[in-house]
């Protein structure tokens, strides 16, 4: 039998880890918040209060349930604050060797019988997992973005991780009410896999001066019915992320099918990583967005 949830623990505030909290305390757990900072953390409870409040306004939930729900979340100031929980969620960059060093410095502070999980969303989860003293009970919980709206969860067990692990994991989406699906470890799992290639080859499509940002996103938008367009997505999970799962993909896999377009680097290099820089292949510091080429 695997461990009972009750109290989760998520690591990093941002966007991932604002929207793992929110449907995690809604759903009736009590959530424990860790960041490097504590005004990275005010800032990430901002973000779930901002989003509830959108979601009563909508009739979505009640008043009466984000009160509760927002009551069932505190700040995590360091990792002996999460002592208490029954599984950890590592919500941080996209970056194996930040994730690795977390996984290595929480777990002398856990349970013996907590679960570690991981929301990479490409980065081997056997590797991940050897960071831990525990890679029987580590799992990938790979949530899709914007986690209050996204239906689906990709689980991804490890080399070492056991049944008991997997079934608690895959007990507790359902509770969020969301749907899992199984997914080997092989580098971007499932929907990264076959989404960020896409992406990539949008931006190529770009590069080579075939269509204009505009031309490529109404092409994609209206050609293949697509709800927003692969420039226009890009811009939404941010360019540095679809460069770190493309250089994953690049490197584990070997095909040169996976090389990042030099456009996409340049643009990361530049700092325009897209929505949350305020630039990208739109620039959003105008009342409305302007493709930038």
């Amino acid at each position: 039998m695997g461990i009972e949830i009750k109290t989760v623990g998520v690591i990093g505030a941002g966007q991932m880890g604002s929207g793992i909290a929110h449907v995690c305390s809604l759903a009736g757990f009590n959530v424990r918040l860790n960041d490097l900072s504590e005004e990275r953390i005010n800032a990430g409870l901002a973000t779930i209060t901002g989003n509830m409040a959108r979601q009563v306004a909508k009739g979505a939930i009640t008043d009466t349930d984000r009160q509760a729900a927002l009551d069932r979340i505190k700040p995590a100031l360091g990792y002996d604050d999460l002592s208490t929980c029954d599984i950890v969620i590592e919500a941080a960059t996209e970056n194996e060797e930040v994730k690795r060093k977390i996984f290595t410095n929480l777990c002398p502070s856990l349970r013996p019988d907590a679960m570690v999980a991981t929301n990479t969303s490409s980065i081997s989860i056997t590797r991940l997992a050897a960071s831990t003293d525990r890679p029987e009970k580590f799992i990938g919980i790979h949530f899709m973005n914007p986690v209050p709206v996204m239906q689906l969860v990709e689980l991804i067990r490890g080399i070492a991780t056991d049944d008991p692990t997997y079934e608690s994991a895959k007990e507790f989406i359902g509770k969020l009410g969301k749907t899992a699906t199984a997914s080997e470890d092989f580098p971007a799992f499932i929907v990264n896999r076959i989404l960020l290639p896409m992406i990539n080859e949008a931006i190529y499509t770009l590069y080579e001066g075939v269509g204009s940002v505009d031309a490529i996103d109404t092409a994609m938008r209206l050609g293949a019915n697509h709800p927003m367009g692969p420039l226009q997505l890009a811009d939404f999970i941010g360019l540095d992320t679809c460069l770190s799962i493309m250089q994953v993909l690049y490197e584990g896999l070997a095909d040169s099918k996976y090389r990042p377009c030099p456009l996409l680097v340049k643009y990361v290099e530049a700092g325009w990583l897209g929505r949350k820089t305020k630039r990208g292949f739109y620039d959003y510091r105008g009342e409305h967005p302007v493709p930038t080429r």
